[in-house]
């Protein structure tokens, strides 16, 4: 079943800005790559479509501490390029389907051995979610969201390491370092992937590392070594920042 999502006047008149041509764009006073950040959905009135209320705390928050904002030259972070709604975009439908699930699984093989979890990404996260808060509950008395960001961060080590071991609150099948290295990829993917996919708003990433994005052409500047890269970036969509 399609979701029919409410489309505001605001983003009408986006979505028909983004249709001009780059030169029409710019003569009313807005870059092709403003009009699609603008156009792009504001993460705090995005409804996900997969995570629950309470999971989608636990992805806000996680995204924020993983990529935080105002790194090294005042980088955006994970919240400012819209990370959790390319995750919550990738989990929603078949993402997944792929993944041979006939076993037999064995969750503390080596890594040598191939993907060795009886879930697909899907079930990763409403398990490692519910878990991971669970743990919280138990040593701090808060959901994960509601800690201080140091404490956010030792709990995310913690996972990191499997220092929160899920078998001790029910979980065979599933070790918290599974979990995590599924929220760490899918976010760093959403942090660099096309602003097509929901994720990297306003290609403010590849902006913040000088990628080029889906230029047509820029072999001219490959042999130019130490020499900055001076045109931004460009979306599949042909957005131009």
């Amino acid at each position: 079943m399609l979701l029919q999502k409410k489309t505001t006047r605001r983003k009408f008149l986006l979505g028909s800005l983004m249709a001009l041509p780059v030169g029409t764009i710019m003569m009313k006073g807005m870059s092709a790559a403003q009009a699609a950040e603008m156009a792009a959905p504001d993460l705090l009135d995005y409804k996900p479509i997969f995570f629950s209320a309470d999971e989608w705390q636990f992805i806000m928050a996680a995204a924020d501490r993983l990529i935080p904002a105002g790194g090294k030259g005042k980088a955006p972070g994970a919240l400012e390029t819209n990370v959790p709604i390319f995750i919550d975009q990738q989990m929603h439908g078949d993402f997944g389907e792929e993944i041979y699930m006939q076993g037999p699984f064995n969750v503390h093989a080596p890594a040598t051995m191939g993907y060795q979890i009886p879930f697909r990404p899907q079930q990763i996260y409403k398990t490692g979610i519910r878990l991971a808060n669970s743990w919280c509950q138990q040593n701090h008395q808060k959901a994960f969201h509601e800690l201080a960001d140091q404490d956010k961060d030792n709990v995310l080590t913690q996972l990191q390491k499997n220092g929160i071991h899920f078998a001790d609150l029910g979980e065979e099948n599933l070790v918290a370092s599974q979990f995590f290295s599924e929220l760490l990829s899918d976010t760093k993917h959403g942090y660099l992937a096309d602003p097509i996919y929901g994720g990297n708003k306003g290609m403010k990433a590849w902006i913040a590392i000088g990628f080029p994005g889906a230029r047509a052409s820029f072999t001219e500047w490959v042999k130019q070594h130490n020499v900055p890269y001076p045109l931004g970036p460009v979306s599949l969509q042909g957005a131009r920042a």
